[in-house]
């Protein structure tokens, strides 16, 4: 037996040298070769055989193989489960702890009991934003937190302060968003609306609107009013 534990325990220092090994070859050559992979933030083994996952940046996917010779840039596809498992791995990492985010940088909707929540990031210049705070009309049983993320003219900025600064920001924004009515000029701390776009670059938040559900999954883009039930289902599930 003793003899046994003693081939395990040699077998596995001797898998963790080889992978040690392995990951110091990958980081050495991609990073002569291709200098901005120089910082690399993980390296391991996919589920793949030969195929290692290279992630940058926090949540960027490559994939290589044992010696750094060779970079994939895609989708690593499960056939037999029919799972995107790069899309897994990214929505993981992106993941956004709900509890966190804070919420007095927010305005908040609620409709019918409110059970159900929900966190936008949204631009009152944002078009996409417009379509989907019109469909949004139809879900019910839901409190939203919305942030105002104006990311894409100086006009976003003040439109966004208007709305924040008004007596009934929710009327305001969605006098705005769903009926075109233009916010009245207003002056207050606005400040809030600076930390929203902080936070938005610390969670690599790039486009609107930008949906944040209570299991930390996020949706980036104007889905509709179903897919938006379907999401708070499985998040509360």
């Amino acid at each position: 037996m003793k003899i046994l534990n003693t081939t395990v325990i040699a077998a596995s220092l001797l898998a963790c040298l080889s992978a040690s090994a392995q990951e110091a070859t990958i980081r050495k050559n991609l990073g002569e070769r291709i200098p901005q992979l120089q910082k690399i933030d993980e390296v391991t083994e996919s589920p793949m055989p030969g195929l290692f996952e290279i992630r940058v940046n926090g949540s960027e996917i490559y994939y290589t193989d044992a010696k750094g010779n060779y970079l994939v840039q895609g989708n690593l596809i499960d056939t037999k489960q029919r799972r995107n498992l790069t899309e897994e791995r990214v929505d993981k990492l992106t993941a956004i702890n709900f509890d966190s985010l804070p919420l007095k940088d927010a305005f908040t909707i609620v409709r019918g009991d409110g059970k159900r929540k929900l966190a936008v990031f949204e631009d009152p210049n944002c078009g996409y934003c417009k379509k989907f705070e019109r469909d949004l009309q139809k879900v019910n049983n839901v409190t939203i937190h919305m942030f105002l993320y104006p990311i894409l003219s100086a006009d976003s900025t003040d439109k966004s302060k208007n709305i924040w600064c008004a007596k009934d920001k929710t009327k305001a924004w969605q006098d705005w968003m769903v009926r075109d009515q233009m916010p009245k000029t207003a002056s207050c701390d606005a400040t809030a609306i600076e930390r929203n776009v902080e936070l938005g670059r610390k969670y690599k938040i790039t486009g609107t609107p930008t949906l944040v559900f209570v299991d930390g999954s996020r949706v980036p883009g104007a889905v509709g009013a179903d897919e938006v039930e379907k999401r708070l289902t499985a998040a509360k599930n």
